[in-house]
């Protein structure tokens, strides 16, 4: 069984910086993509960035330049780099795994920039 825990939110000025991390639990198959969404209240869950198992990586136009997706394949982990942290940013953000037709979600790890 597959499970995925982020870590990594918290409050954060604006200009500021996280970086978020998903630990990867269980087996998955040779060929996946991880991505990392977002949601905050109100709105639909969004599109951020996403890693396949090759190691392309491709980011939205919203985030690109400030944000950058990476994995560790030792560690199991997938991390999201933002920088530049602005109000709009908070939201509840969230890791998402993509294999063999199947998608697995994390629980979530709250963002806030305060302004």
């Amino acid at each position: 069984q597959v499970q995925l825990v982020e870590s990594g939110g918290g409050l954060v000025q604006a200009g500021g910086s996280l970086r978020l991390s998903c630990l990867v639990y269980g087996n998955i198959f040779s060929t996946f993509t991880l991505g990392w969404y977002r949601q905050a209240p109100g709105k639909k869950r969004e599109f951020l960035a996403r890693i396949s198992s090759s190691g392309w990586a491709l980011h939205d136009a919203s985030v690109k330049g400030r944000f950058t997706i990476s994995r560790d394949v030792d560690k199991n982990t997938l991390y999201l780099q933002m920088n530049s942290l602005k109000f709009a940013d908070t939201a509840k953000y969230y890791c998402n795994l993509a294999s063999d037709g199947v998608d697995y979600w994390g629980q979530g790890t709250q963002v806030t920039v305060s302004s």
